[in-house]
């Protein structure tokens, strides 16, 4: 194995969430609480009612937005690709597998076997798996010789340790016209990089990335899994090819998403201070003036069936979409003219506010159940009578569309023995508020910033 230095990456300091806040948002940031507190001092409750109708507005919002794509979507809109359109082998490029791995020694001969499997020419496929220098565990379990097309780059130790700075470094070392990330446990379809490659092929140039679909293979392990399966059916079957069929910007999955190489080069790749390097991309992308497609091919992924694991990659993934959202809202104006007015709503709602309202929802149960046990009278200086029915009535609405958002989810992915555990979905979204409270927590800590919690694989049999 031949060790690999860590290039400097491309995105500039100003696109990287190295920073928590630059100095104009620090100032904006003091420049509002300062006379927020005045206020707060002179008439609380004036103040404590504007504060509260102003997150009703924004909770409303965000559900309006998820429910106008969740049934807005149209399949019909999503590349697809039948055998006698697909590629033959005379017609197919070099392509750039990248895969990285840390602590994956338990699944990696299966990982190794199925990436064996892909349907593509072994002197055109570059598999490039990624491993960390100081992970002998791993580097002990791979075999002594490699299948044709697989090759090892190792990741020099150093801050940050992300999948973004690892996949940075195989980047350099990609040959590939196209390339594609799929993580250890990825199970992907045979014939996604032939679809893949058909996608680009039948595309303009500024299609440069296509996002192909994920879903679970193990949804009846308990009911964390059935939940989990049932978000991922609701997002990647309705909710993202509604972002497709409106042309707004994709926050992309974390793997399977295949790109163009010199666009992605172009782009400055991945920002290994981001933990969902992912969603930030995809509106880096946007930004460009470039866009990403879906496609219909599928990953299936193991879905957490531990509590503490699901906690811990969840805190992950809501941390990275608040740096995601602080990094692209340093220059707000210019943010709302390089996405336009649209794009811009769409990902202050899909990104920001939608994290927002996940830690406002315990908030809002909180004045639900004292109301339904005190009456109005602790609540009635924060929500009028007319106030309080409507957002009643429109929380209690937004959040059984929701509900029914992932029931359809679970029809069109097959799941019917999981809608009725829909009925219960609440409680999977109060474990999500416990996640953003959990990751707040971890972004205020510059220790803890952008420290990458390590998602536990190969839990149960495939």
């Amino acid at each position: 194995m031949t060790q690999r230095t860590l290039p400097t990456t491309a995105v500039p300091e100003s696109g990287s969430a190295r920073r928590l806040l630059c100095r104009g948002q620090a100032l904006a940031a003091t420049g509002a609480a300062l006379p927020a507190g005045a206020a707060a001092m002179a008439d609380p409750a004036l103040t404590g009612l504007v504060l509260t109708a102003a997150a009703s507005v924004l909770y409303v919002a965000v559900i309006a937005f998820k429910v106008l794509l969740t049934y807005g979507h149209d399949r019909s809109h999503v590349m697809r690709f039948g055998p006698g359109e697909l590629p033959p082998d005379d017609e197919l490029p070099v392509y750039t597998v990248l895969v990285p791995l840390y602590r994956e020694s338990n699944i990696l001969r299966a990982l190794l076997e199925r990436l064996a499997a892909l349907d593509y020419p072994h002197d055109r496929r570059q598999i490039l798996l990624l491993v960390e220098e100081d992970d002998e565990e791993t580097r002990d379990a791979l075999p002594g010789e490699l299948p044709p097309g697989f090759e090892v780059v190792v990741i020099s130790a150093g801050h940050p340790r992300t999948k973004p700075k690892a996949c940075n470094v195989g980047l350099r070392h990609a040959r590939g016209e196209f390339c594609v990330i799929f993580d250890a446990e990825d199970q992907p379809e045979p014939l996604q990089l032939r679809k893949a490659v058909a996608a680009f092929r039948s595309s303009p140039r500024w299609m440069v990335c296509v996002q192909a679909e994920l879903q679970y293979w193990n949804p009846w392990t308990n009911w964390l899994t059935r939940c989990f399966a049932a978000e991922y059916a609701h997002n990647f079957g309705l909710f993202l090819h509604g972002l497709d069929r409106f042309r707004l910007p994709i926050p992309l999955g974390g793997t399977s998403n295949h790109f163009r190489t010199s666009a992605l080069r172009d782009l400055g790749a991945w920002d290994p201070y981001n933990v969902t390097e992912d969603a930030d991309l995809g509106i880096r992308i946007a930004r460009r003036g470039w866009s990403v497609r879906m496609m219909e091919s599928v990953t299936l992924e193991e879905a957490n069936c531990r509590l503490g694991n699901w906690l811990r990659q969840r805190s992950r993934w809501i941390k990275g979409y608040c740096q995601t959202w602080l990094v692209h809202m340093r220059a707000p104006v210019r943010l709302w003219r390089e996405l336009g007015p649209r794009g811009f709503a769409a990902f202050q709602l899909a990104v920001g506010f939608s994290t927002l309202t996940t830690l406002l929802n315990p908030i809002f149960w909180a004045m639900t159940a004292l109301y339904l046990i005190a009456g109005s009278g602790p609540i009635a200086g924060l929500f009028p009578g007319p106030v309080l029915y409507t957002a009643v009535a429109s929380m209690l609405a937004g959040n059984l569309l929701l509900m029914h958002g992932y029931m359809a989810g679970c029809l069109e992915r097959g799941l019917h023995a999981a809608v009725r555990t829909m009925l219960f979905v609440p409680v999977y979204w109060a474990l999500m508020s416990v996640a953003a409270y959990r990751a707040l927590w971890q972004l205020l800590r510059p220790s803890r910033r952008h420290y990458w919690e390590l998602t536990e694989h190969g839990l149960i049999d495939a």
